[in-house]
């Protein structure tokens, strides 16, 4: 996205105008000789990705084999920071200083960003990654530092961030569109939290699970959760884990259920 800013603000509460959505995908996951996940399957029918930056997970030729695949599939491209947590994938919590974070985030970002102007494109938005992104949910602190690097690098771009979340206040405070994220792969509890991996209920990798979770979201703006109750969901972006087990058939089902309400899934901006 370029930094001209002409497009218009998003709505406070991170959705999207009624009739579209985004669907996106977190990849490039790989390292060096060992895969990980179905991205060349995947990313095609998404409207936007997340490239993991070699820091959490991903190396450089995964990085710009990933960008290349996004570009020639017209797919909006972000950047996918994370704690430099690669042995954890970067889902542990790091007691990193407010200025390392920032650090860290404009290193990461500026690294995919650069691949991607190579490759002949413009960096779209910015996701944090896992345990980074779960504690600038909740982490005033930690959401000021993750949406201060942002703006630094390029205040046009995009963040995205969960509904009713401190990133997504962090953002607002610092000028930038934000969008608000669902998992359809992944469980909530009746509070809105994801429920952990680990239980019963918290990961889907049963399509048919993930394409209907998606389509409660994006038409209904709800989501059921693990105790059968729903609650109000506003969420103009909807996330597949490119890492989840069977990740493109859920992609397929989630594109197709998705398409069949009419909904137009479109990139962040379009």
């Amino acid at each position: 996205m370029s930094s001209s800013g002409r497009l218009p603000p998003a709505p406070s509460d991170g959705g999207r105008a009624d009739g579209r959505i985004d669907i996106n995908a977190d990849v490039g996951e790989s390292f060096g000789p060992w895969r990980l996940g179905e991205d060349e399957a995947l990313i095609p029918l998404m409207s936007s990705v997340n490239v993991a930056c070699g820091v959490h997970a991903g190396d450089p030729s995964t990085i710009r084999r990933t960008i290349a695949t996004a570009l020639a599939a017209g797919v909006a491209i972000g950047a996918h920071p994370g704690y430099p947590d690669l042995l954890g994938f970067g889902r542990r919590d790091m007691a990193l200083t407010p200025g390392e974070i920032v650090d860290t985030v404009l290193y990461q970002v500026a690294a995919v960003a650069g691949m991607v102007r190579v490759e002949g494109g413009a960096l779209a938005h910015v996701k944090p990654h896992a345990a980074l992104y779960h504690r600038a949910a909740a982490d005033p602190v930690v959401a000021d530092a993750v949406a201060d690097a942002v703006a630094r690098f390029d205040a046009a771009l995009w963040l995205v961030a969960p509904p009713g979340s401190a990133l997504g206040r962090a953002a607002r405070a610092h000028g930038l569109r934000w969008v608000a994220e669902a998992f359809v792969d992944r469980g909530y509890e009746p509070d809105g939290s994801l429920r952990a991996r680990t239980l019963p209920g918290g990961l889907y990798d049963d399509p048919d699970v993930a394409a209907a979770q998606a389509v409660e979201i994006a038409r209904d703006g709800r989501v059921t959760t693990t105790d059968g109750s729903t609650i109000p969901f506003p969420a103009g972006t909807l996330c597949i884990h490119g890492d989840t087990p069977g990740a493109a058939a859920i992609g397929r089902a989630v594109r197709r259920a998705v398409d069949g309400t009419g909904i137009l899934v479109l990139p962040l901006g379009a």
